[in-house]
């Protein structure tokens, strides 16, 4: 692929990524949410939900330490080129594999439980594939680079290049000999960070804050005239009189 490829992609999926959230959050608050499917079938999700996040923050975590932190960084505290990739290799193999199994039973549950799977729509299904296919493109070249064909060291094109994109001198050419898995897996990435905003990804960046200070919702009791007969009951009961009410 080009250099002026790796150039301009990045930034059409990070305009799209930026400006489509502010779109969505403008004009289709109510539509911000995971849609959730629990109340169809709760059992595959109970089991497929935590394996595909807890898998995904160990996923992140790898990403965030082998793309965005320079190696002189880890260099220098004293991490050798090495002892990374045998980290690289254990870490993310675990957390690789359990995203994937994470999504396999996400999908499996869409597919057999008809409840879930009409309330699957093509949103949806392009956000699986392009979610599954992040996944093993990149599990892919975890293995493929540290043990099928030989160590290829990242770090020193896809990282660089990634990091430049956020500077005034990107640098593309990086990515033009980078061997074909990885050429892939930025080029699934990419699509999938541009279509993010118009699927039900969007729920990553809400948090139930509100929950923090929300009231309590008071429920009373209908009211009865036989006598209360639990013990302390009335110890409990506050006398109900007319200026209760106002």
């Amino acid at each position: 692929m080009t250099t002026t490829f790796w150039m301009t992609l990045p930034y059409v999926a990070f305009t799209s990524f930026v400006l489509g959230h502010l779109w969505r959050y403008r004009n289709d608050q109510f539509g911000w949410t995971t849609r959730s499917s629990q109340i169809y079938e709760s059992r595959l999700l109970r089991l497929g939900s935590p394996l595909f996040h807890f898998g995904m923050l160990g996923v992140i975590g790898g990403h965030v330490l082998g793309v965005l932190i320079p190696e002189s960084w880890t260099d220098a505290v004293g991490i050798s080129e090495h002892t990374y990739h045998v980290v690289a290799v254990a870490a993310g193999s675990v957390a690789g594999l359990a995203v994937i199994l994470g999504v396999g039973i996400l999908l499996y549950r869409r597919i057999t439980v008809p409840a879930v799977r009409k309330a699957t729509t093509r949103n949806d299904q392009l956000m699986y594939v392009l979610l599954a296919a992040a996944l093993i493109t990149g599990l892919l070249n975890t293995w493929g680079s540290n043990l099928l064909w030989g160590t290829y060291n990242y770090r020193e094109t896809v990282s660089p290049w990634f990091r430049s994109l956020f500077t005034v001198h990107p640098e593309p050419e990086l990515m033009v000999g980078t061997p074909w898995t990885f050429q892939l897996h930025g080029l699934v990435v990419l699509t999938l960070i541009a279509i993010w905003p118009y699927t039900r990804l969007v729920h990553m960046f809400s948090a139930p804050v509100g929950y923090l200070t929300r009231p309590y919702i008071v429920y009373r009791a209908k009211e009865s005239n036989a006598p209360d007969k639990r013990r302390y009951a009335r110890a409990w009961d506050a006398p109900v009189t007319p200026e209760t009410w106002r």
